[in-house]
Parts: structure tokens; C-alpha cells; sequence
């Protein structure tokens, strides 16, 4: 199974946080699933890749943490498929969304963790 983490400090008021990070999923062409405050999770749409290359995205918001200015969030892109290439499909669509993130326009980018 492949699977890829990172963490990122962004600066963004925590109520307009989960919405936008919704947006920035769908504009990466994923099927955001299910959602709380805190947890969102997206998939891949079927259709350009195999099954076993169909990425999950899980987006963890740190509430406890997150102040005023301040809100850390971290991913997990993971799908089936077994990470032979280091330029595999789930590394890909990682690298897609990590870039996503880090370029926004809706927030001010602190710091990002490659896991």
C-alpha cells in the first residue's frame, strides 16, 4: 500500500478552514465524501486509473492547537497500490494536492512537514 503524509501550518481563520479545504479537494477533482469539523475524507473519481491506483485523501484539522491565526492540518493520500516507482500514481496525486495547498490563495501558508 502506498501512503504519503504531510502536516502544514496555515494561517486562516478555523471556522472558514473546513469549507475551503473542501473547495481546494473538489478543484483537485476529488469526491469529497464524508466531513466533521475536524476530519475530511475524498477519493479519487473511478475512471482514468485502476481500482487498486484510486487514491484516498484524509485531511486531519488540529482544533486543540489551532489558534486565532494559527490552524495545523495534516493529509494522508493512501491507495492499494504497491509503491514500486517512486514516481507511482498515489505519489502523483500527492504531490498534486501538497502543491494545492501550499500554493492557495485562501491562506497564508506557515510551514509544511513532508511525513
Amino acid at each position: 500500500m502506498a501512503r504519503y503524509t504531510c502536516s502544514f501550518i496555515v494561517s486562516v481563520p478555523i471556522e472558514h478552514l473546513q469549507a475551503l479545504l473542501i473547495d481546494l479537494l473538489q478543484d483537485c477533482d476529488l469526491d469529497v465524501q464524508y466531513y466533521t469539523a475536524d476530519y475530511i475524507m475524498a477519493r479519487e473519481i473511478p475512471g482514468n486509473v485502476s481500482f487498486s491506483k484510486l487514491v484516498t485523501i484524509e485531511v486531519l484539522i488540529d482544533k486543540s492547537t489551532a489558534t486565532e491565526t494559527e490552524t495545523r492540518l495534516s493529509i494522508v493520500i493512501k491507495n492499494e497500490e504497491l509503491p514500486l516507482q517512486l514516481n507511482n500514481h498515489c505519489r502523483q496525486i500527492f504531490d498534486f494536492v501538497k502543491q494545492a495547498i501550499e500554493h492557495s490563495r485562501h491562506w497564508h501558508l506557515i510551514e509544511s512537514i513532508a511525513g
